[in-house]
């Protein structure tokens, strides 16, 4: 497996597997589903070979090229929006 991860923080942002071609350049990161403009070879670190945590989603884990770890603070995005809806169901309530 792969993943790319941000240079600052180490936050794993996307995984692929190890047959997938992932090219960089100054402007952006290509791969063959599509293109990650907020990342590019000045900004990002792709590193080949690992096995992702299991659980793993973009954001949640960092990488530093050895050895996996949790961001701080993350909240899974689905748990966010429920409290979102949740917050709006109880207004309507009131």
């Amino acid at each position: 497996m792969q993943t790319i991860t941000n240079n600052t923080g180490n936050v794993s942002a996307y995984t692929f597997a190890d047959d997938v071609t992932i090219t960089t350049s100054a402007d952006n990161i290509t791969t063959p589903s599509f293109i990650i403009g907020d990342m590019n070879s000045g900004n990002a670190t792709i590193h080949t070979g690992v096995t992702a945590p299991d659980g793993w989603q973009g954001g949640k884990h960092t990488y530093d090229g050895s050895a996996w770890g949790n961001v701080a603070g993350w909240v899974d995005p689905k748990v966010a929006q429920i409290a979102v809806l949740q917050a709006q169901i109880d207004a309507l309530n009131a």
